[in-house]
């Protein structure tokens, strides 16, 4: 098993931001009582916490000495999810539900201290799209509605820099209007987190061990590994490490900045494919293309993709990405890439996914 570390989070970017008003007495009235349960063990409700990211936040946050309560639709994936991370499930309050369900919800968030709306479906498939809407939109309103209505302390939503939108992006940036499915799904729920005057985490593209749901990067990583990756786009995106955006998490639900960039780098995709060959010691053959000559493959591929029944490695949104990704902020040192590639390879090895 590899060791997990949750490094602890001094603190994220401090940013002055515009709120209204209204949202500032709020979360001054917030934040005070956050303030006053600092060092003592909290409760917090999390949403997501059998995915990728809300798994190893969930670690992080009993790590930090929290109680944790999840809302799963299936609890008997919490056990196999949480173990593998160091989690004893037996110290984990369960309740079965979808992030969609009225009641379910407001079960989950009556009295925590702090709530993580951690679930999100992360992906450049438009077959998704639906699931997307649903997922991304229709649950954070009913997530963080619900936990505005119960009064809870500090209410953290998990965004992307896919929903920013900037010559610069920044904490103060601009919701985007992007009609790619997931960049525009996770900019229909910034709206509503910021409407709510929820925290607001921005985690890069991540990667690393344990991913219970083989998400997107896992997958494109894994895809690479077996040889289905031989052309690639030109340019790059921000990438982390699951276990340092997972620490973030914990720090934030006790304290913190409004908006906060999780820890990472830009990453070119040259890098990206160099430093896997420098970890895994294989040769890895690839051809590079600019950016914006692979747009109509991609487009091509998300039409084929719609009759075809297997993933295509190929995605419009994944090109468009390293295409137009800008340098972002990030909340602190992130591990080394080779480190957080070498642990993720490791991880699929064990887990017989990859040879």
């Amino acid at each position: 098993m590899v060791p997990i570390a949750y490094p602890r989070v001094r603190g994220c970017v401090e940013v002055d931001i515009a709120l209204s008003k209204k949202h500032r007495r709020r979360r001054a009235g917030r934040l005070a009582i956050v303030v006053a349960a600092d060092g003592v063990r909290m409760l917090v409700s999390v949403t997501g916490g059998t995915g990728f990211v809300g798994s190893h936040s969930v670690a992080a946050v009993i790590a930090a000495g929290h109680r944790v309560r999840l809302l799963a639709r299936d609890p008997r994936a919490v056990p196999e999810v949480l173990r593998p991370l160091g989690v004893d499930p037996a110290v984990v309050e369960v309740i079965a539900g979808a992030a969609t369900d009225a009641g379910r919800v407001a079960e989950l968030v009556r009295g925590a201290d702090a709530v993580l709306h951690a679930a999100a479906v992360y992906s450049f498939d438009r077959r998704r799209r639906e699931e997307m809407r649903s997922t991304n939109v229709i649950a954070t309103e009913t997530v963080l509605g619900a936990a505005r209505r119960a009064g809870v302390g500090r209410i953290v939503h998990v965004s992307s820099f896919a929903a920013l939108d900037g010559a610069v992006l920044d904490e103060n940036s601009a919701v985007s209007r992007s009609s790619e499915a997931y960049a525009a799904s996770k900019a229909a729920a910034e709206v509503i987190a910021r409407e709510h005057g929820a925290v607001i985490s921005y985690p890069p593209a991540l990667l690393g061990p344990h991913d219970p749901r083989l998400g997107d990067q896992t997958a494109r990583l894994l895809a690479t590994l077996r040889g289905l990756m031989p052309i690639w786009p030109t340019g790059g995106f921000p990438l982390g490490d699951v276990r340092d955006t997972a620490a973030m998490h914990a720090h934030l639900l006790t304290g913190g900045p409004a908006r906060c960039f999780g820890p990472g780098r830009f990453v070119s995709t040259r890098d990206y494919l160099r430093t896997l060959r420098e970890v895994t010691g294989r040769r890895l053959p690839a051809v590079f293309l600019p950016a914006a000559a692979l747009v109509p493959v991609g487009l091509a591929a998300d039409a084929l993709q719609r009759v075809w029944p297997w993933p295509i490695p190929v995605q419009g949104g994944a090109i468009r990405t390293c295409r137009e990704a800008q340098r972002v902020p990030s909340s602190g040192p992130a591990r080394p890439l080779a480190e957080t590639m070498a642990d993720a390879v490791r991880w699929l090895r064990d887990a017989g996914r990859a040879a």
